[in-house]
């Protein structure tokens, strides 16, 4: 092949780090899902964990052992419904510091072999092999051992001659894979799959493949390109056709600028704005103060900060609002945050609070320091006519 392009997923990442985090659980269906940190239960009996048939709220499954995925339990499944699936499944929660720590050792491994990556998450990456010495399968083996000496976790690898096949291939013989693709094994592995496999062919993409018949790759590959066209558009149209017959020239990125920084929570319950003021108020600090630690530690100020609220009906809305110079103090994203909220109707409950960070430049350009802004009259005003989630 012209080209070496790999793709690299950790297997049932947050999982299994976990399961090294308590070796007792190995073999058992475990869910992982909402963020409170139980006391170590390291030397614990299985007996003592949480098990999910007792979880009451609407937090989602993050992900899940192979052994809970095989009674049907997913990534994003509510943990209510998962209960129902799974209901003597062990319920550990989320500890997203320790999965960063475990991402940054698994490409620091991947890094020491072949440094052309991209990053494309927490726990998977492209890499071009191409200018790599050693023969193809050789060197895929040897990334995974060294992802596993530096991590003790395993990860399935697929070669191939693109990024889109390549993503295709680190799936087929998970967990622990090692698969090398060719054009030539289209046919044979790749058309088979439902088309819904193909990254960028969402469920409404999806459906309408259906409706036209088109359920596998191979169908895909097979429709006349104007079809194609006439149902999807010029743009999206040609690209289902190419990606069917595996055509993909996308380079791997090594360096990406971020567009902008996010977080946002869930509640267990729905909050009342005014109620609920006080637990708002935590929590709208907590999400600026890790903005500001985020921004801080990527090297990044921000010029817009917006907010994001979704309510018990699940409409959500968003508003934001322009800086006069770049920020990465947490005060003043908070306060920002506060004149954003002034400009959204608190008349119901709300289950989700985000903000977010935009327009972003490096530290140190356009006057950026770490001194907090002085606030808007718009800022100004909302603080003094309602101190909201103060």
């Amino acid at each position: 092949m012209d080209r070496r392009i790999a793709h690299l997923d950790m297997d049932a990442f947050y999982a299994s780090v976990e399961l090294l985090r308590y070796p007792q659980l190995k073999g058992l269906p475990v869910v992982i899902g909402g963020r409170r940190r139980r006391a170590s239960l390291s030397r614990a009996d299985e007996r003592d964990f949480a098990r999910l048939r007792d979880y009451v709220g609407r937090g989602v499954a993050t992900t899940a052992t192979y052994e809970a995925r095989a009674l049907g339990v997913h990534s994003g499944m509510g943990l209510m419904r998962a209960a129902t699936l799974a209901p003597e499944a062990i319920l550990l929660p989320a500890d997203f510091e320790e999965y960063s720590r475990y991402s940054r050792r698994f490409k620091a491994a991947v890094a020491a072999i072949a440094p052309h990556i991209e990053d494309r998450g927490i726990d998977e990456i492209y890499i071009d092999l191409t200018e790599v010495p050693g023969e193809t399968v050789a060197l895929a083996q040897r990334i995974k051992d060294n992802v596993r000496c530096a991590t003790g976790l395993s990860c399935s690898i697929g070669i191939t001659p693109n990024k889109l096949l390549a993503k295709l291939a680190s799936e087929l013989e998970k967990p622990d894979g090692l698969t090398v693709l060719t054009h030539a094994d289209l046919a044979t592995r790749i058309w088979p799959l439902p088309a819904r496999r193909i990254n960028g062919v969402g469920p409404r993409a999806s459906t309408k493949l259906e409706a036209l018949g088109i359920r596998t790759i191979g169908q895909l590959a097979q429709a006349q390109v104007d079809t194609l066209i006439e149902h999807f558009g010029e743009r999206y149209g040609r690209w289902l056709a190419d990606v069917a017959h595996g055509r993909d020239e996308r380079p791997v990125v090594t360096a990406r600028e971020p567009k902008s920084v996010s977080r946002e929570i869930t509640f267990e319950r729905d909050l009342d704005p005014h109620g609920d003021r006080d637990a708002l108020s935590q929590t709208l600090l907590a999400l600026c103060e890790r903005l500001g630690s985020d921004l801080g530690r990527k090297g990044y100020a921000a010029k817009t900060i917006g907010v994001k609220l979704r309510y018990e009906d699940f409409r959500t809305v968003t508003r934001d609002t322009t800086l006069e110079r770049p920020t990465g103090d947490p005060q003043t994203i908070r306060s920002a945050a506060r004149g954003c909220l002034k400009r959204v109707a608190l008349d119901r409950k709300l289950r989700l609070l985000g903000v977010r960070v935009g327009s972003l430049v490096r530290t140190g350009q356009e006057g950026q320091d770490s001194r907090p802004d002085p606030p808007s009259a718009e800022q100004a005003e909302a603080g003094a006519s309602s101190r909201l989630f103060d």
